[in-house]
């Protein structure tokens, strides 16, 4: 605990940029490294948070001895790979959603993990968030049953750009990157694994190569259903809605914040240390590695969220 946990953040782009705000709210913490595709733009990073070694490779960063941890922002179609060599390297890690793009590579991840015994987490952020933080706890005390999840995930991305408006070298997906936190969250919240799963997609676009509508049915074990919509087509507010219909309750989750059914704010500024659900993940992170135990959202945990995916890409196909 007196020494500071020493980390490299791998992806200097939009939501690199939101863990390196959320890491220096955290006691102990150094970013010792930044990772980034283009050397001049990462510098522009580094500069602004203090951060003394910039690189273009991963691999250079993993042989530094002032990296105990790697925190992964990087496209989706690395994330397995480069988590398989953080964990080679003898480096905790925290990958950010989606842990993979194919079952076998997310599996591999958690067997690897297994063996080496090192803190390997997932960015699965509703997990964390104070408003699902606050219905976590209602179930857990029994006081509230999930019936229906009705989810809505919306953005109007018809073109290859980030959160911050500059153009993506990688396309995102639907299924494997949106669609895992609903997945993940349902299954987490309904402490039951899904049983039943069905999606469809809209026409495939021209140039993306992606479908940009989809919509996808769940059922757990425990009886509970999520109807969950996605689109890269929606003109309006963007993000992803949650609607909590329960037995006792109904509740709307925009990410942090929460309100009742009749869109009443619900105040969950006490529910944890933070309002940020990327700071409480990244506290999670931190408080595993120093504590030597399984973090919420390990890879072993969420990989269930991953075999959902799985069996909704084979019907899809």
């Amino acid at each position: 605990m007196t020494q500071p946990l020493r980390i490299a953040l791998a992806g200097a782009g939009a939501f690199g940029q939101k863990h390196l705000d959320a890491l220096k709210l955290i006691d102990g913490v150094q970013v010792t490294s930044v990772i980034g595709r283009e050397l001049d733009k990462t510098r522009e990073v580094a500069s602004k948070y203090g951060i003394g070694h910039v690189a273009t490779d991963l691999a250079a960063t993993l042989k530094r001895d002032d990296v105990d941890a790697v925190i992964l922002c990087t496209p989706t179609q690395m994330h397995a790979s480069q988590a398989i060599a953080c964990l080679q390297a003898g480096k905790h890690v925290q990958v950010e959603i989606p842990l993979c793009d194919k079952l076998s590579d997310g599996q591999a991840v958690v067997d690897l993990q297994k063996k080496t015994g090192l803190v390997a987490m997932v960015g699965h952020t509703r997990r964390f968030n104070p408003s699902h933080q606050y219905v976590h706890r209602k179930i857990a005390a029994g006081e509230f049953h999930i019936q229906q999840m009705d989810v809505q995930t919306y953005f109007f991305r018809r073109t290859n750009m980030n959160a911050l408006g500059q153009p993506r070298s990688w396309t995102d997906h639907l299924l494997w990157h949106h669609a895992a936190h609903t997945v993940d969250l349902f299954q987490y919240q309904t402490g039951s694994r899904v049983v039943k799963a069905n999606a469809i997609q809209g026409p495939i676009h021209p140039a993306l190569g992606i479908a940009m509508d989809m919509s996808i049915q769940l059922q757990a074990g425990n009886g509970a259903i999520c109807t969950l919509s996605l689109s890269f087509n929606n003109d309006g507010p963007l993000g992803t809605f949650f609607r909590y219909i329960g037995d006792t309750a109904t509740f709307i989750a925009r990410y942090d914040d929460l309100f009742n059914g009749k869109d009443e704010k619900i105040d969950v500024s006490k529910v944890d240390v933070s309002m940020n659900g990327i700071e409480l993940q990244d506290r999670e992170f931190v408080a595993a590695i120093r504590e030597k135990r399984e973090p919420n959202a390990s890879v072993a945990k969420v990989l269930p969220c991953y075999e959902v995916l799985h069996q909704l890409e084979q019907q899809l196909q």
